[in-house]
């Protein structure tokens, strides 16, 4: 009989975000949204007047796809940019829809965040309280 492989706290880590991510995609489809789409309505709502480049470094995908998913939002609806024309400074801004949504994503998340808590509570611990000690070092 062979031996377990050591224990790799990247392999678990890598391990459980993957089944926490497939949850999280699944809560969010019928809202429309992907993780993508989730990360980057949130950026613009957190920091209104955001650039297209600062919002392409902050969600790590090129300025052209943030160009085009910023376009899908303004058709949809989700977000205003004030500045919609070549050469100008963008005033991105969430609206009362885009919002909205997030409003209901926001309800996915907290009912996700039960469930695995429940599931999970040493783990949930452990995260957040080496997540405030993480944001604490950065002040």
């Amino acid at each position: 009989m062979s031996q377990p492989p050591p224990f790799s706290p990247t392999v678990a880590l890598l391990t459980v975000s993957r089944v926490w991510e497939a949850a999280f995609t699944d809560g969010l489809k019928p809202l429309g949204l992907t993780t993508r789409k989730y990360g980057l309505l949130g950026h613009i709502r957190g920091t209104p007047g955001i650039s297209f480049s600062e919002l392409a470094r902050r969600s790590r995908i090129t300025v052209q796809s943030v160009h085009t998913a910023v376009a899908a939002f303004v058709e949809a609806g989700l977000v205003d940019d004030g500045t919609a024309h070549a050469g100008a400074a963008s005033t991105l801004r969430v609206t009362a829809e885009g919002e909205s949504l997030l409003a209901r994503a926001a309800e996915v998340v907290a009912g996700l965040d039960a469930e695995f808590a429940a599931q999970h509570p040493e783990l949930t611990e452990a995260l957040r309280v080496h997540m405030l000690r993480v944001m604490s070092a950065t002040d």
